[in-house]
């Protein structure tokens, strides 16, 4: 069951954005760490069985400022297979060469 937990945590600079994103990552089960929000200071953590509380007290305690804003279950995508249509495919239709021989009767042809 993979968690995506959104954490508003003050990062005034790209130090503070580089620290806690290097904090989020070194948790157990973090998969993926980023970085949005309209001023960049919401940090988002997607992974599995990750303890939410510890993760925004490490948070605190290095950047002073970090509030939990949601945890949510991320469903992963799953890819819905269609059907592939494969056309109908029109062969020609060729017509076989008959060899005709017909004999000459001659050059004359009125007598």
């Amino acid at each position: 069951m993979k968690q995506k937990i959104v954490i508003k945590v003050q990062m005034p600079c790209a130090k503070c954005r580089s620290k806690a994103m290097k904090i989020a990552a070194t948790k157990h089960g973090v998969t993926k760490v980023e970085i949005q929000g309209k001023e960049k200071d919401e940090l988002v953590v997607i992974g599995d069985k990750v303890d939410s509380v510890s993760l925004a007290r490490s948070l605190t305690k290095k950047l002073h400022y970090a509030y939990i804003l949601s945890i949510e279950e991320e469903k992963e995508k799953k890819e819905e297979k269609k059907d592939v249509l494969i056309p109908y495919t029109c062969y020609p239709n060729y017509t076989i060469p008959q060899v005709v021989y017909d004999p000459d009767p001659g050059f004359c042809t009125i007598m």
